[in-house]
């Protein structure tokens, strides 16, 4: 059994869930993304049949929305604040190196799937600039040195 048929029980029973609420094709797409991390290729066609929708429209949806997942996430998200202050401070010179250390554009993840690469235009940390996120967890003030730390523990052993 593929790991995504393993995600059947749960879309099916989302489904069943939220199949009758009005506009249920986002409520759906959050639900099983919650529960499976992605949004697996065997939940399209389900999707569409029990909505009455073509795989198209699903596809849509899930392509204009960023959030949504169609791989399993990688181990760890850092978001790098690409705002004003955190460009005056430096961001730009770390985004540099994060995409030399990584070997990815400002998008992506790494071939490992440890680190998910996501720019962001706020962190609400500009009296700290600049700021990153990892997991969830901010981080302000980075320094050259100190994201090469976070980075490379990320990158080690799995834990930041």
């Amino acid at each position: 059994m593929s790991d995504d048929t393993l995600h059947l029980p749960l879309i099916h029973s989302v489904l069943e869930r939220e199949k009758d609420t009005p506009g249920a094709l986002l409520p759906i797409l959050h639900a099983i993304q919650d529960g499976c991390g992605y949004i697996p290729d065997t939940a399209i066609p389900e999707i569409a049949h029990a909505l009455n929708l073509s795989l198209a429209e699903v596809h849509g949806v899930i392509s204009f929305y960023h959030d949504f997942r169609t791989t399993p996430p990688a181990r760890h998200t850092l978001r790098l604040c690409r705002a004003e202050s955190c460009q005056s401070r430096g961001a730009e010179h770390l985004a540099a190196q994060l995409r030399e250390q990584l070997l990815l554009d400002d998008h992506g993840t790494t071939a490992d799937g440890s680190i998910n690469l996501r720019p962001v235009y706020c962190l609400g940390a500009c009296a700290c600039s600049p700021a990153l996120e990892l997991d969830g967890e901010l981080h302000a003030r980075i320094t050259p040195e100190r994201l090469r730390q976070l980075v490379s523990g990320c990158l080690e052993d799995g834990a930041c």
